[in-house]
């Protein structure tokens, strides 16, 4: 709420776990004012989190042209696509059909409904590119009711991990993720102009928080 600030995560109460398992850790956390779908703090955490657990996994909100910000911490970005919900104009924009590395149509047991979402997702595919070079990104139809598709979007997620595996694209990538993250969070501190001042500097830091320590220095010092 832009009003009170307040949130009730709804996704959250409903969701079903076991207080016996000590190895699975869930924690919701609003977007808040940002359009990009996760808040500052949510890329902070994700970034801890996958260092100490096996598998993290990050629900966004809706995505539309604007709301990126997963591609800013996930290994593998999964883009769930609802059939018969009037969404094939959204396929056609490349600022959503750019993002994903694997893309699942739910809801398969709606047949001809779910097959004809998932051929327009394929053509819109054909025209916005993969999210990886060397990557094609598979198309799956899956029903959480009857199973179907499970064992393949399992298989897919395999597969991309190992592509990611092969020629350290999965450091590469990070290494790409973290300088992205250190501009947005310029950005977010001192504005767009802040950040074309910064981007002057050619910094080379030991890391992330280092190049963003040393650009908020300068920049203060410059506006001071």
């Amino acid at each position: 709420s832009r009003r009170t600030g307040g949130a009730l995560l709804g996704d959250r109460a409903r969701m079903k776990t076991d207080p016996d398992d000590r190895g699975v850790f869930v924690r919701s956390m609003a977007a808040r004012d940002r359009l990009g779908g996760l808040s500052d703090d949510s890329v902070a955490a994700v970034v801890l989190l996958r260092a100490v657990y096996d598998l993290v996994i990050v629900e966004t909100v809706g995505v539309g042209q604007s709301e990126a910000d997963i591609s800013l911490v996930a290994d593998t970005v999964v883009l769930c696509i609802q059939p018969a919900s009037g969404d094939s104009l959204q396929f056609m924009k490349a600022g959503v059909m750019e993002l994903p590395d694997i893309i699942v149509v739910t809801k398969a047991d709606m047949t001809e409904v779910a097959r004809r979402a998932a051929s327009e997702v394929a053509g819109a595919l054909s025209l916005a590119g993969s999210a990886s070079a060397g990557w094609t990104v598979p198309v799956i139809r899956l029903s959480a009711a009857t199973g179907e598709g499970l064992d393949a979007f399992e298989a897919a997620v395999a597969a991309h991990g190992a592509f990611l595996d092969a020629g350290d694209r999965r450091a590469a990538q990070r290494a790409t993720q973290e300088d992205k993250w250190v501009e947005e969070a310029v950005r977010v501190r001192f504005g767009t102009h802040g950040l074309a001042r910064a981007r002057k500097f050619q910094l080379r830091g030991q890391g992330p928080f280092a190049r963003e320590a040393e650009l908020a220095l300068k920049l203060t010092s410059r506006q001071d």
